[in-house]
């Protein structure tokens, strides 16, 4: 089965569709510019007829002379298509809806109408030297005969990829297989291509089992998003692709999971920690038996290995966890001990565990220090810091950090003193190490207005560790800069200061 499967990244056009996101130019360049690195083949960069700033993104992607093709979206009628063909890119993306259900409450168009705007649109674009990728739209609940008509009609016009949309998300992997397996062979001179939506939560299983039947393409997005439950990852159907059947898509596997944190940072669109890959918890284990299964062989209990995609594998302490996993978390962080010490500080995770509460990085590590009466290593502190805001004032913070025997300064603005603060902190150890906020939350310990805030923070280093830690005190900003500089100090254990 070894092939070759092609991607058509939707993330700037059906991945914006998502609600409530919303990307400026800027933004979608340097996502395209991302994905393009990352290896897809097409980047479809946007629904030109949209809005003015959507035509300038397209035509400025298209101007920047990617890896990847570029392709712009244009539903079947004259405004559209001249439109998507001005922007200079090099692919446009023709759809029309083919089911009755659309023809009749959407279009308000017969069956013959459908067919001469394909015919007379895609022969259009054709007729200008460019690509033509055809999608009839909601094929999956179009009648089939009608389905394979639109099809013969696109493909003897001109369109070198025939492509089925499942629109919301109703095939069956099943479906799936038979449709491609019938175009294929009546039309066996066009390309087909698949765009799943994940309604059903299938779009992964049905995009596998269309390539699998031999289709050449696929649309996806990175992370899944899109318009209700999504569209089809990128990231989970490439590496299933090459894992579970060894077709290749020409996808660099080391770049998935900073490609996956660019787009949910710009998006906002944040990732569930138990999604496949991307994921927090993808590579996370607490459980004993697991942990002690990892580290006697990773295979046990993980399918791939984490650095394939750019990640790394963690443990967390909890009423789960084990000896084994707790004795590897401690050695990652330079700590010493010995059996008895060791014994004592499982059974002090387990009953925090069995309290229904979270064993941090930070937790772990004070337990410890404790029971061995170590004294806890810290490499960054505060040295310093003013943080200014007000009415009609931009929230600026300067900060000082002592270093390993260096003084590191610098100052951000931010949307509040808490932002500016944890910005400034990132800024000053640009050059030493990048360093991603993760996760921020904070919550009032007691009540009124003088009460203590206890901020937990997760932070990741560019090499994918990743620590977690908590911090109480009654300074908002200074507590949320003090549990940052903590779980910098717990990367920088983790990572035995190799800066």
């Amino acid at each position: 089965m070894p092939r070759r499967a092609y991607i058509l990244d939707t993330t700037l056009r059906d991945g914006e569709q998502t609600p409530g996101v919303s990307l400026t130019s800027d933004e979608k360049v340097e996502i395209a510019k991302k994905v393009s690195e990352l290896g897809v083949d097409v980047i479809e960069a946007g629904f030109p007829i949209a809005s003015e700033g959507e035509y300038e993104a397209v035509k400025r992607i298209a101007g920047l002379g990617l890896s990847s093709k570029v392709a712009a979206l244009a539903r079947a009628n004259r405004k559209d298509i001249e439109l998507a063909v001005s922007t200079g890119a090099q692919r446009v993306h023709v759809f029309i809806a083919t089911s009755d259900i659309h023809m009749k409450y959407k279009l308000k168009m017969t069956r013959e109408e459908v067919l001469n705007a394909i015919r007379e649109w895609i022969s259009y674009v054709r007729d200008r030297g460019l690509e033509v990728e055809f999608s009839a739209e909601d094929s999956t609940r179009s009648e089939r005969g009608f389905l394979i008509q639109a099809f013969k009609t696109a493909a003897s016009s001109g369109a070198k990829m025939l492509d089925i949309a499942d629109t919301v998300g109703t095939a069956s992997p099943q479906l799936m297989t038979e449709l491609v397996t019938q175009i294929k062979r009546e039309i066996p001179n066009a390309g087909v291509s698949v765009h799943c939506h994940n309604d059903f939560g299938l779009a992964t299983a049905n995009t596998l089992a269309a390539i699998v039947a031999g289709a050449d393409q696929f649309h996806g997005t990175i992370n899944g998003i899109g318009e209700r439950a999504g569209n089809v990852s990128i990231e989970e159907v490439a590496v299933g692709l090459k894992m579970l059947y060894g077709i290749e898509t020409g996808i660099k596997f080391e770049k998935i999971y900073e490609t996956s944190k660019l787009v949910e940072k710009l998006t906002g669109v944040q990732v569930s920690k138990n999604k496949p890959l991307v994921g927090d918890n993808a590579f996370g284990h607490e459980s004993g038996i697991h942990t002690h299964g990892i580290l006697s062989n990773p295979l046990t209990y993980e399918p791939i290995s984490p650095e394939l995609i750019g990640r790394k594998r963690w443990f967390m302490a909890g009423k789960h966890a084990g000896s084994h996993g707790i004795a590897a978390m401690l050695k990652e962080m330079g700590v010493q001990f010995s059996d008895e010490q060791l014994n004592v500080i499982v059974n002090q995770v387990k009953a925090i565990g069995d309290k229904g509460k979270q064993v941090t990085d930070a937790d772990l590590y004070a337990i410890a220090s404790s029971v061995t009466g170590s004294a806890p290593k810290k490499f960054v502190s505060v040295g310093g810091l003013v943080s200014v805001t007000g009415v009609n004032v931009l929230p600026t913070t300067s900060i000082r950090l002592a270093f390993s025997g260096k003084t590191l300064e610098s100052s951000s603005t931010g949307i509040g003193p808490v932002d500016a603060s944890l910005k400034a902190i990132q800024r000053a150890l640009e050059g030493t190490m990048t360093l991603y906020l993760r996760e921020y939350s904070i919550q009032a310990v007691t009540g009124g207005s003088d009460s203590l805030a206890q901020v937990s923070v997760k932070v990741e280093d560019e090499s994918g560790h990743i620590a977690s830690s908590t911090f109480t005190g009654p300074d908002i900003v200074m507590a949320s800069v003090e549990a940052m500089i903590d779980g910098i100090n717990k990367l920088l254990l983790k990572r035995g200061n190799n800066l």
